[in-house]
């Protein structure tokens, strides 16, 4: 037992002053029950007292980031101003999101479902939240946001990532990604999907490692997109669980097609077809 008491004893006075996940757990949910009254446990009556919760969470980030000026290297009050100075925008990018999660989920009934129950709508939220705090240099804190959105809906998304207006996750779980994956506007993403890297060697790491998603693709469900130099051409259709490590010209389909054989085995070719369903040519 002592030695034990020695050990945790140890690890205590080692331990970073960084934040713990409850207190960004804590400014995360308060924020979003601000911005989204659909998560929040009384809904405000009074303008006023918008304002004034609003610098009650200014105040509260500035304070996590005071304490922890070694997470980010800048004077944690002007960081926290420049967030709140930028919230109006990743609200209404939010809001764009429901309209694209409610405009491609024909089970969607309502913006109030979504807001209320859809996991895309809390990943998404989480992540633009986390980015805006990523770009502003502030480090671990993004992360811990996009975890804590990880661990509730199974989608992982990195802080790190660039995504455009309009993105859609639909059903959600499994769905990765990467730090470095860069997504246009009107994308819409099926559960189970990869957006990875080739490599996962740490001297990697500083590189371009996740694809590029253009503008107005679908990517179905259980499909894995690797590598920093793929490119998914604007306006293409990835199907159901394909493999893809190499770019894909606009326009395009691309997946599965069986050829039975027997009864109880089958083959599969990938194919690619651009625009004309005809031209159809094997990557085989």
């Amino acid at each position: 037992m002592k030695s034990l008491i020695h050990k945790l004893f140890q690890a205590h006075q080692e331990c970073s002053d960084c934040p713990s996940p409850k207190v960004v757990q804590h400014f995360f949910e308060n924020l979003l029950g601000l911005l989204f009254p659909e998560h929040s446990v009384q809904k405000i009556k009074e303008a006023k007292e918008i304002q004034s919760k609003l610098e009650e969470q200014e105040q509260f980030l500035s304070k996590i980031l005071e304490r922890n000026i070694h997470l980010h290297h800048q004077d944690g009050r002007q960081l926290a101003r420049q967030f709140f100075e930028n919230l109006e925008r990743i609200y209404d990018w939010v809001n764009l999101d429901v309209d694209a999660m409610f405009a491609g989920d024909p089970a969607a009934k309502s913006r109030t479902e979504i807001l209320r129950s859809y996991p895309g709508f809390y990943a998404i939220a989480a992540y633009r939240i986390a980015h805006e705090l990523h770009l502003l240099g502030i480090k671990l804190i993004p992360r811990m946001i996009t975890e804590l959105a990880h661990s509730r809906t199974g989608i992982d998304i990195h802080p790190g990532a660039s995504i455009g207006h309009h993105f859609c996750i639909d059903h959600g779980t499994g769905v990765v990604i990467g730090e470095t994956t860069i997504i246009g506007n009107h994308v819409k993403v099926y559960q189970g999907v990869t957006l990875g890297a080739l490599s996962v060697e740490k001297a990697d790491a500083d590189v371009k490692r996740h694809p590029t998603i253009e503008d107005e693709v679908v990517i179905y469900a259980g499909a894995t997109i690797l590598g920093g130099k793929t490119v998914v051409g604007k306006g293409s259709t990835i199907g159901g669980n394909v493999w893809i490590t190499k770019s894909i010209p606009p326009g395009s389909k691309v997946y599965y097609q069986a050829k039975m054989y027997h009864a109880d085995s089958e083959e599969t070719d990938l194919y690619i077809f651009k625009n004309d369903p005809d031209e159809i040519k094997s990557e085989e």
